[in-house]
Parts: structure tokens; sequence; C-alpha cells
């Protein structure tokens, strides 16, 4: 994609994120200065893959969610061939990677986050916005280090006179037990369960709900089989337990949340400003356009943007019968431990399918650009994994997974992989002479 100088009037810099269907760009108000991420889309792209009606109700639930806990959308602008949104810089990285550098947080630290987490999440539900995928990695830091409510891909505003959600959506570990349950939920009290595992990670530097099959996961979260460590605060404790009931009808409202003795400590309440009626004029008009309708199958520049595709060189060097890297790794005491598999499937399946298996499995996953950060405690609880994947384009139909062990203890690192690719077997590509031995060891992967 040819790098932008300006659009409107933003001077568009350095790519700082990149995504499926879009990249995320620095730039800078020339009005008045002010730093703005501007989240690039191809239009082609999203209406080839129907994206547009997603898209198109995510933009106009962050305009309609303008609080200082959750991610500004300033505007958005479009072209003939591209949607620019505007957004909020936001400079402080993702609790996640905070919680993966520091651990567990102090009690006064995780209170202060989840103080501004339920100020954010309580004004979107009076907006009618449930956001249903919330976890930390959706939770950004400001260069204050104040929470900011992010992605709000997942979210729903259903319309008047409906009460109930329907559709499964989320990240398992976090997940309410009646989302589970394909019988309709409220929405507002499954984000309230979602906030309620948060506190619980804040304060604990782990999972309340983590197992390594998600039958298993899915069978301790609707029973809420969990324990609380030794150094939770009683008051934390107590209202844990009140926020992961569950029962729907008895479970804590946010109303009441706000009223708990323990939440209350040092409690600061957002300063809201209510802004003027939303206008949604330039969400219609990025979205309303008459190139919709256009037939045009020729691929666009952005329809570029997927897993990286590899030549010939590439392929020589991945080869373990001929690996040319050895050629220049010679003199370095490094043992890499790389392992492959191949898969038929998109590659955007794949990535879900890696995140949900490595999420089942007890680790953290964090993923970007087609690659992905998995990190966690080995099945002997005694050594620390971090696992560094990226799914690479070999072919038209084939992709492969390049996965590396970046730390943690080779033996461990092996038992995990073993175990991961016999989670993720109906991805995996066998090749037809290895039919019959794979039919006779389901746990065996192919490697590559």
């Amino acid at each position: 994609m040819v790098a932008l100088r300006k659009v409107g009037k933003y001077e568009v810099g350095r790519t700082i994120g990149e995504g499926t269907y879009a990249k995320v760009k620095f730039a800078q108000n020339t009005e008045t200065g002010e730093s703005v991420a501007m989240k690039v889309l191809d239009r082609t792209t999203i209406i080839k893959h129907k994206m547009v009606d997603q898209i198109k109700r995510e933009i106009s639930i962050m305009k309609l969610v303008r609080h200082p806990h959750v991610v500004l959308l300033h505007e958005v602008i479009a072209s003939r061939t591209k949607i620019y949104i505007i957004l909020e810089y936001i400079t402080g990285g993702e609790l996640f990677d905070k919680i993966v550098r520091h651990g567990r947080l102090s009690e006064a630290e995780a209170r202060r986050y989840f103080q501004q987490l339920i100020d954010g999440v309580d004004y979107c539900h009076s907006k009618g916005v449930y956001h249903r995928d919330l976890k930390p990695e959706n939770l950004l830091l400001d260069s204050q280090g104040n929470l900011r409510i992010s992605d709000f891909g997942l979210s729903a505003s259903p319309g008047r006179g409906v009460n109930l959600l329907k559709t499964t959506c989320g990240t398992p570990n976090y997940i309410a037990p009646e989302v589970l349950g394909r019988k309709g939920y409220d929405g507002a009290l499954a984000d309230i369960w979602s906030c309620g595992v948060i506190l619980y990670v804040l304060l604990a530097g782990y999972l309340p709900f983590d197992e390594v099959d998600l039958s298993t996961l899915y069978n301790k979260i609707e029973k809420a089989e969990f324990s609380c460590p030794f150094w939770f605060p009683v008051g934390a404790k107590a209202l844990i337990q009140r926020i992961l009931d569950t029962n729907p009808d008895t479970r804590i409202r946010i109303e009441e949340i706000k009223n708990d003795e323990w939440f209350k400590w040092d409690y600061v309440p957002a300063n809201i400003t209510e802004n003027e009626d939303i206008n949604l004029d330039d969400v219609y008009a990025a979205f309303d356009d008459p190139e919709e309708d256009r037939k045009d199958d020729k691929p666009s520049s952005s329809d570029s943007m997927g897993p990286l595709a590899l030549n010939a060189f590439d392929l020589i060097i991945l080869s373990q019968g001929l690996n040319l890297s050895t050629m220049f790794n010679r003199g370095q005491d490094l043992v890499k431990h790389q392992t492959r598999f191949v898969s038929q499937k998109p590659a955007k399946v794949v990535l879900t399918s890696m995140e949900v298996v490595g999420q089942s499995m007890g680790f953290k996953t964090h993923t970007r650009n087609y690659k992905m950060r998995i990190e966690g405690l080995s099945a002997d609880k005694k050594s620390h994994l971090l696992m560094m994947l990226e799914v690479l384009q070999i072919s038209p139909t084939y992709i492969m997974v390049d996965i590396q062990k970046a730390a943690g203890d080779t033996n461990e690192y092996l038992k995990f992989y073993k175990n991961f690719c016999s989670n993720l077997e109906d991805i995996i590509w066998k090749p037809p002479q290895e039919s019959s031995k794979l039919r006779a060891s389901k746990s065996r992967s192919r490697r590559w």
C-alpha cells in the first residue's frame, strides 16, 4: 500500500498496526497539532468480505459512547476507494501487556483500573451498548495511566423492545455462563461477569477459569468453579463472588458495585461532559456510496493485506531438508526449536482456531498482523513458556504456521507443541501418504 501523505486535515505518517482488513497509521491534525490514529480500510475489500454492516455498526457505536474511559472516535472520512477512521492516539499500550510484564497488580492499582472499567461500561450500558468482549487485551492505557475501553467489533446495540441477545461471542475465559447456554442473555449482565473476571486477573495475575480443553473450561464457568488466592483483600473477594454468580437474576448490578465498600475506596467518578446530539452523517456518507454497488472483482491494493507471502528462497530456508540459515548462524549458541505445520484453511480461520486452543490450554494469547504470541505456565507449572507464531502464505491454497520457542524449557515446549497440534487436527493438512499413520495415532502432528 502506497504511503499516504495527507488525508483531509491530517498528515499521515508511519504504520503502527495492521490487521486483517485495515492498517492503522500515525497521523497528525494539521489544524490543532493533535496526534491521532488513522484506521485505513479498503472499500472494495470490506464489501467483498461482507463486513460493511459490522464496521458501520462498530463506528456508529463508538461515536455514540463518548466517555473519558472509552477510546474516542473523532470522525470518519471517505474517498472513492478508502475509508479513514480517525481515533484518539493511545500511547500506554494494553493492560494485558502490563499484567504480562509485572504480574499481579497492587490492591490500589487493581481497584483504580476496575473503577475506571466500571465507569466506562456503565456509560456504554446507559446508551444501550453492550461490549461483549471485555478483556485486558481490549483495555488500553493512556499517557496518564488511565484506562480506555477499545475494540467494539463484537458489541451490540439491540433495538427497542429487544431485551435478550442470542449471539454466542467473546473470548472463552471471559464469557458469562448464560452466553454459553444459547437461550438468550442480557448483554449488561454478561459484561458485568467479564468485568469480574478482569478484576480477578488484575489481583491474581492469572485467570479464574483456565483449563486445557474447552468443554472442561465451559463446565467450570457454568458452575463458577474457582477459588481466590489467600492474598485477595476480603472486600475484593466478596465482590468477585457476587459478580461471578452463575444466576444472572441474582448477579450484582453495576449500581450495587458502585455502592460496594471496597469499590468506593478512593473512588473518583469520571467527569462526563454530555455532548450535543451525535451526528452520524459522516458514517452514512462513508458507506452509502454508489461505489458499493459496482461489481468490480479486480483486487485492490488492500486486498493483498494478509499473511506474508513466501518466495522460493524463503521456502528453501524454511525447509528442514535444506536449511541454509545454519550457514549464517555458525558460532552462535542458539537452538531455536522451530516447529511448523501446513493448513488449507483460510488464514483468519487458522488464527482464530489457534487463539481458542491456546487459551483453552491456559495460555494468554495476543494476535496482531498475522503473528501471535502465546505465553503462560508449562504443563508441569514449573516453567514459563513464551511462543511466537506466524502465519505465512506458501501458495494460493496453502498456508504455513511457523512456531518458535522464545523462552522456557525446551522439553516443556515440545510437549506444548504436541498438545497444541493435537487440538488443531481439523485445520492441519496431512499428506496422503501419512493418513494411515495419523489414523493410528490421532495425537501425532505433522512436523515441517
